[in-house]
């Protein structure tokens, strides 16, 4: 039997209530066809599915009230569409499938499908925001653990960004020649096991290379799920929509920082197998940091690839079947099942390449096909690279480059700055009273004592401790100078900004104790011995757990909300370029105030200004990255824009954190200069609201 939908082609009326109009054989025009040859009905006949449902006898709610019925307003928007065309200019395939495309999705409708994907790509994006966390809520404490210096806590620092710098790149151009689909689960799966691993890891090589790679992993899924959402959108809903979807990085530090808080402070969760393997607290939270990832990268499993990627790479099968699932979805969500997806044939343009040289099995090894193909898809991916620089790309790709580092620069080193700030006048003031509470001893003689109490803040100068015991207690900003030790017994010790100097220790035990050799400073030790001593340079547990880091992190997450509700509710209203240009030019208002906030308390609330006007910033960057770009490149583009964001954060962070406790001048003037500079380039963006996906 002939498939009555063979002949179909797209062919558009001058008039009628369809806003397609009919379609049967003799269109002449490729396209996509709707309500092919069906078999004559009679005039009183009527199909199963839309039994009940008679149209002409249905009256629309809203044609009392003067409402236009949906479907009048849909045929008017394309009209408009079609009118906007110049006169006499031949479309292109390309263009030609942008517009089909865009009335495919506008009658599949917005709905559960595009809520379904839009929790699952949310968790994705919830994944990168707490991936940028877990370094900082960890260091307090892994740097105890791990014994790490100054230059090592902040070479792990940075390691994280360029992972993520790395994976944006990779991801992003990968995705648009094998799939958004497939190179999301490959990134998630790469975080995800790294992030695992590295909670297991005991030397800092193996912590620093495992969290590259898991940096690495999630550096692709903001390219990706920016891209791939965005595919799934009709053009009027796109902007608000993805705006929503930049929440979810904001609900990722507030979980980061709700997470820590309630775990990292808990010693008890952990475990250790004698003194050569350790699980402490913060690596449970390392482990709970990557659930996000699990769960989206689950969820993902029962998600279609993008049909419009499928499209363009002339695979017209799958991508129908993956529209008419959308459809059907969405429909039946809203009780109208009678709906029919009546699209038969969507027009794919010809590739101008073969994206994969593929070898015949009996040609050469397994090996030999696998780099082939590798080292075709790297060409092609470099190739397309390379395309942003053409004429028609040149100058989007040279302004957006501007905006994502001169906002990334900023954001980052003020989001480094900040906690860096309020920590420097916290121990000036801890400084300060010290100077005034310690205690000073001199010349004390203790015989046959047992310490059973911590002791904080004292200087023992010429003293003699004989036969005495120190059994499970805390030592804090204790200095012994000149002292005589003999015959004495240290058991359960922890201690911070503890140290002897120039004493001799004569006839004495360590046992579990964090003290080290390092801290006896010119010091004779005659007879003394260390026995299952901690791994690490343990501080207490005020020190290590200071809440101050988590609610400065929290609020800093939470003050994103008001700007992320603005600026989806009036990205279609007021627009991309004016969101971006305002909200930067407001933001770097907000610097300037930071030559008036001398203390805690005013610090953070400058943070919380900041974010919340940054966050609208972010929004229509991203929106408007996404629109710029053809299919064919958007991953690309947006991994490289992306990249050079996390490029910007490695310098900005760098940059500001150095000048903390020596002026701030610098990092605001900084910061000002940056976003003013970015902000008059946003202003020179086309508006892309009412701009099809190319």
């Amino acid at each position: 039997m002939a498939d009555p939908y063979q002949n179909n082609r797209y062919q558009q009326q001058g008039g009628g209530g369809d806003a397609y109009g009919s379609y049967g054989e003799g269109g002449g025009q490729d396209g996509y066809a709707y309500q092919g040859d069906y078999p004559a009905q009679e005039e009183d006949a009527a199909s199963d599915a839309t039994e009940g449902h008679d149209e002409e006898d249905q009256m629309y709610e809203g044609e009392y009230q003067g409402i236009p019925h949906p479907d009048e307003v849909k045929a008017a928007q394309r009209a408009a569409r079609a009118k906007s065309r110049p006169a006499g200019n031949a479309i292109s395939e390309l263009e030609e499938l942008s517009e089909q495309y865009e009335e495919i999705m506008e009658d599949c409708g917005h709905g559960r499908f595009q809520w379904t994907l839009f929790i699952v790509l949310g968790l994705a994006l919830m994944a990168d925001g707490v991936e940028c966390f877990v370094v900082a809520f960890v260091l307090p404490s892994a740097e105890k653990d791990l014994c790490l210096s100054n230059a090592e806590k902040g070479m792990l620092g940075l390691t994280v960004f360029l992972g993520m710098m790395v994976g944006a790149f990779v991801w992003g151009g990968l995705a648009d020649k094998v799939g958004r689909r497939r190179c999301l689960i490959v990134a998630l799966t790469i975080n995800c096991v790294f992030a695992f691993l590295s909670s297991f890891a005991q030397g800092y090589g193996f912590f620093l290379f495992f969290r590259l790679l898991s940096g690495f992993g999630i550096g692709g899924s903001v390219p990706i799920v920016y891209t791939y959402f965005s595919e799934f959108l009709q053009m009027g809903k796109r902007g608000e929509y993805l705006s929503w979807l930049c929440m979810f990085w904001m609900i990722g530090g507030i979980y980061a920082s709700f997470t820590a808080w309630g775990i990292i402070p808990r010693y008890g969760w952990g475990f250790s197998m004698g003194t050569e393997f350790q699980f402490h607290s913060w690596r449970v939270f390392v482990l709970v940091a990557a659930l996000p990832a699990i769960i989206s990268l689950v969820g993902l499993t029962f998600m279609p690839e993008s049909p419009r990627f499928l499209l363009e790479n002339a695979k017209h099968d799958e991508a129908w079947m993956i529209l008419k699932r959308v459809h059907d979805t969405n429909w039946r969500a809203k009780g109208q099942p009678e709906k029919v997806f009546t699209v038969t044939h969507i027009k794919a343009p010809k590739t101008a390449e073969d994206e994969f040289i593929e070898i015949q099995s009996a040609t050469g090894t397994a090996i030999q096909r696998w780099a082939v193909r590798s080292a075709t898809l790297c060409k092609l991916v470099l190739k397309n690279v390379a395309s942003l620089l053409s004429a028609e790309l040149r100058i989007t790709t040279l302004f957006l480059a501007i905006i994502w580092f001169c906002m990334a620069f900023s954001y980052y080193g003020l989001s480094v700055w900040f906690p860096d700030m309020i920590k420097h006048l916290q121990n000036e003031e801890y400084e300060a009273r010290v100077k005034v509470i310690t205690k000073v001893f001199h010349g004390e003689r203790v015989e046959r004592f047992r310490f059973n109490f911590s002791l904080e803040n004292q200087i023992h100068r010429e003293g003699e401790y004989i036969r005495d015991e120190f059994i499970n207690i805390e030592i804090k900003s204790v200095t012994f100078e000149d002292s005589l030790f003999e015959d004495c017994y240290f058991k359960d010790i922890r201690s911070s900004n503890t140290v002897f100097r120039n004493c001799t220790i004569r006839s004495t035990e360590f046992i579990n104790t964090d003290l080290w050799k390092d801290k006896f400073i010119d010091c004779k030790l005659e007879n003394v011995s260390w026995h299952e001593n901690k791994r690490g340079c343990h501080l207490d547990a005020v020190e290590e757990n200071d809440v101050l880091i988590y609610l400065v992190s929290f609020l800093g997450s939470l003050a994103v909300l008001p700007g992320n509700i603005v600026s989806a509710l009036f990205m279609e209203k007021v627009g991309r370029v004016k969101i971006i240009g305002g909200s930067m030019l407001v933001s770097a208002g907000c610097t300037f105030l930071l030559f008036l906030s001398f203390s805690q308390a005013a610090i953070i609330a400058m943070q919380c200004l900041f974010c919340g006007v940054s966050a609208a910033a972010w929004n229509g960057i991203e929106v408007v990255t996404v629109e710029l770009y053809p299919t064919s490149k958007r991953a690309t583009a947006f991994g490289l824009l992306n990249a050079m964001c996390k490029l910007a954060a490695i310098l900005g962070s760098s940059i500001f954190a150095s000048f903390v406790g020596i002026t701030k001048v610098i990092p605001i003037l900084l910061s000002f200069v940056a976003l003013i500079c970015g902000g008059l380039v946003a202003l020179k963006l086309p508006d892309t609201r009412e701009k099809i996906l190319q």
